[in-house]
């Protein structure tokens, strides 16, 4: 039995956006540094927080909401490091 004709299928080209492709550059310089500061000041938020306890002159009448300041930090660090390229 003979076969048939096969059509040629065009190769699919996406259409090219009307502003052209924007990449995004590099992060700044500041935004790494900071991002690591936030950390650290997270971490020994919270190592400081449960060493001393209640005894800390200032926030140790804070009591728990120490650990949501610390945890703060380190989620903002995090926040800055999703902005890392």
């Amino acid at each position: 039995m003979p076969e048939s004709k096969k059509r040629k299928k065009s190769v699919y080209t996406p259409p090219t956006p009307v502003g052209g492709v924007k990449k995004k550059g590099p992060s700044p310089v500041w935004l790494a540094p900071l991002m690591l500061v936030l950390f650290l000041i997270g971490i020994v938020w919270l190592v400081t927080f449960y060493l001393a306890g209640a005894d800390m002159p200032v926030v140790g009448a804070w009591g728990n909401s120490n650990l949501l300041v610390g945890f703060g930090f380190i989620i903002a660090g995090f926040g800055l490091s999703t902005q890392w390229r």
